[in-house]
């Protein structure tokens, strides 16, 4: 990035830091024959004039009102519109094939994704030589493969990317035995037509996905009225056989990425940055954790600062 177009984005958010007041319209979209509900954001009181969009998708079992949203209205604040959506089968948006629900599915999600950049590109709010895509956590490897050889994406951001790989996984999920014995639950649940659990609970609970507390069990932060909590055993296999680590040989489009080490596998981010073949902007943030990117304001801010310099100085060559 040259430093004529980083001073030229510097300037575009300046000018749209008033924007503190967001506008939001609910929309729906179609994919593979389902119905998802989305959201546009746009500024108060918006005009007419076609704005740089972001499609912003979230964690794992996430819902668009959770980590989305608040990365969507710093978006707007800062001069885009931006688009949230719910994955197929979670909040809002209708099921997957045979009327799954809660199934992690990295090729369902990367599809939704891709669906939502078309749906984007037809809104007449969003100028479509200027959209970029926003992965936050899971949603992060989804977003490379959605961007990877998409012509509608100029540029994409990535916050507390969880980028995963098949060492990663055994180190996260109890080696190789632990590994194959979630994946023996899989199928097994896939075999009975599902076995929905809680993503969430209070730390050391037993059944529960996320038996941790914090940022999805408690409700002044991410236990929402519209969150799911639901979390589907079958989709063990497909999340611990996908390695978006190992893939970035593809993306073409300029990069930026913010993470912390005291985050989740920054380790993923490295070996992904390693073998990138593109542009990338990092920056490490100290002592953040991956649930403070999601909603403490002061990393929330940074982290958004970040991607939307990014973008803006795409915009900002082109003009």
């Amino acid at each position: 990035m040259n430093k004529t177009a980083l001073g030229t984005a510097a300037l575009l958010m300046a000018s749209t830091a008033a924007m503190a007041q967001v506008e939001t319209r609910t929309v729906t979209f179609e994919n593979e024959g389902a119905t998802l509900s989305g959201t546009l954001y746009l500024p108060e009181g918006y005009d007419g004039e076609k704005l740089p969009a972001v499609v912003v998708t979230g964690a794992w079992t996430s819902v668009q009102e959770q980590m989305p949203r608040v990365y969507a209205e710093e978006m707007v604040e800062r001069g885009f519109a931006a688009f949230t959506f719910d994955f197929r089968g979670w909040g809002k948006s209708g099921d997957l094939p045979q009327h799954v629900r809660f199934v992690e599915s990295p090729e369902a999600k990367t599809s939704d994704i891709r669906a939502a950049f078309e749906f984007v590109a037809t809104l007449p709010e969003v100028d479509v030589a200027h959209i970029n895509g926003l992965g936050i956590c899971a949603s992060a490897g989804y977003m490379v493969d959605a961007v990877s050889g998409n012509d509608l994406v100029q540029r994409i951001g990535l916050v507390a990317p969880w980028l995963q790989n098949a060492e990663i996984v055994e180190a996260v999920y109890g080696g190789e035995e632990g590994v194959s014995g979630l994946i023996e639950v899989s199928r097994a649940a896939e075999d009975a037509g599902g076995q929905i659990i809680p993503a969430a609970g209070p730390e050391g609970a037993e059944g529960v996905l996320m038996p941790i507390g914090g940022y999805y069990y408690e409700p002044e932060r991410g236990a929402i009225p519209e969150y799911d909590n639901q979390w589907n055993n079958a989709g063990w296999e497909g999340w611990l056989t996908y390695y978006p680590a190992d893939n970035p040989g593809r993306l073409t489009q300029p990069l930026a990425v913010v993470h912390s080490e005291t985050a989740a596998i920054p380790q993923g981010v490295r070996t992904f940055l390693e073998g990138l073949a593109g542009d990338a902007t990092l920056k490490m943030l100290e002592d953040v954790t991956q649930f403070d990117f999601y909603d403490n304001p002061e990393d929330v801010t940074r982290a958004a600062d970040t991607v939307a310099a990014h973008f803006a100085a795409g915009s900002a060559q082109d003009g």
